[in-house]
């Protein structure tokens, strides 16, 4: 095994005291908001042998397992993140691997620099990704039934949002929503402004199922994704709890501390909530215009006491043990590399000892054992 060590990025919206907290260390002043785990390039972790991306690199086959490269190519095709959200992030979709593939090849193809902020694709893979909560954790996940939606905008009592309420409740489900966060997205800059500080204070006024929004407004006052995102479900996951965010599928988070696992792809199309770039015809091509359930996941019991968070994808798959105090040791053994990641408590895993925030690799077919008492998450893939 190798004991991981690892970057942490300051993106602006970190809390810049939830991480520092899990791993015992004093806040640095400045936000902390990923702390990431894996061979992406932007940020590979490091080992006594050289960076996790060097490792495979010199020896795929050894490090992640024949049946894993033969599949996913000479790389770890995931990315395991600690996430810790103070503020919101960008209201975002993800292509499916057919639309990555498609994207990037037409943005290479006209030379579009992959360091450009215009650039909407970094890489020609899918990201789909999976958060569970380690603390309460507040998100938006998926279209609300249009009617719904054009409840919660009635609510509000704004003439302006009229128009919105009126296609929500006239057209078939997905005509519905995409005419409304066309129009949303499409409309006079300085009307969208005008109509967000109403729906904000609005929103503030009524408070309860409403308080989510203003707090939007707050971070990004006149932003129209304030109201794009009154079109989504809030979800408030508890501790255990998971979503899990397929292709095309607008979400946001907005609070709390979580394990994220993903694809390891940087591929992000805005729709708000954001100072970065929004295209708004190449987001319409890739959202699913589809309502329903956000579906939180509960993990669920596997042999030897793992409990796996159960996703339709292939390139990660994500679990975790709650060792109590006294139990037997676990063999975590597998021909696949893994990531295991400690969460909570005190966990031996090899001739490592592993506090909260802590992790190592396992290289596929080496010896995985772990005991003690705290709680292990394991990332892997499905061959």
């Amino acid at each position: 095994m190798d004991r991981l060590d690892n970057t942490v990025r300051p993106y602006a919206w970190g809390s810049s005291t939830a991480i520092p907290r899990l791993l015992g260390t004093e806040p640095t002043g400045e936000p902390q908001a990923e702390m990431w785990m894996g061979a992406h390039p932007g940020a590979p972790s490091r080992t006594a042998r050289g960076t996790l991306a060097e490792v495979i690199d010199a020896d795929p086959e050894r490090e992640l397992g024949k049946e894993a490269v033969a599949r996913f190519g000479p790389r770890l095709p995931f990315l395991l993140k600690i996430l810790a959200a103070d503020a919101p992030l960008s209201l975002q979709v993800h292509p499916d691997l057919e639309q990555a593939r498609e994207g990037y090849a037409d943005e290479e193809r006209r030379g579009v620099p992959v360091g450009a902020p215009e650039r909407n694709y970094k890489d020609a893979n899918h990201k789909p990704e999976l958060i569970c909560a380690l603390t309460e954790f507040d998100g938006l996940c998926g279209f609300r039934p249009p009617e719904r939606a054009a409840d919660l905008l009635a609510g509000l009592g704004v003439d302006s949002l009229k128009p919105y309420v009126d296609l929500l409740r006239a057209h078939p489900e997905d005509a519905a929503l995409r005419e409304v966060l066309t129009a949303i997205l499409t409309a006079d800059r300085e009307e969208t402004a005008r109509t967000v500080t109403e729906a904000a204070a609005a929103c503030a006024r009524l408070g309860g199922d409403y308080a989510p929004y203003a707090e939007l407004a707050h971070h990004y006052p006149g932003d129209p994704g304030v109201l794009a995102a009154m079109l989504l479900n809030h979800v408030r996951l508890q501790p255990g709890e998971a979503l899990f965010l397929g292709a095309g599928v607008p979400h946001a988070y907005l609070s709390g501390l979580g394990v994220e696992i993903m694809a390891n792809s940087d591929n992000v199309l805005r729709c708000g909530l954001t100072p970065k770039h929004v295209d708004v015809p190449e987001l319409l091509r890739v959202v699913r215009f589809e309502a329903g359930d956000p579906g939180v996941l509960r993990p669920e019991a596997a042999p030897d006491g793992e409990e796996v968070y159960e996703t339709p994808i292939d390139e990660f798959r994500l679990s975790r043990y709650v060792l109590p105090e006294g139990g037997t040791a676990r063999d975590l053994t597998r021909d696949t590399a893994q990531i295991l990641l400690c969460t909570a408590g005190s966990v031996r895993a090899g001739e490592h000892e592993l506090g909260p925030g802590r992790s190592v690799f396992v290289p596929a077919g080496e010896k995985a054992e772990i005991s003690g008492a705290g709680t292990v998450f394991r990332a892997t893939v499905i061959v």
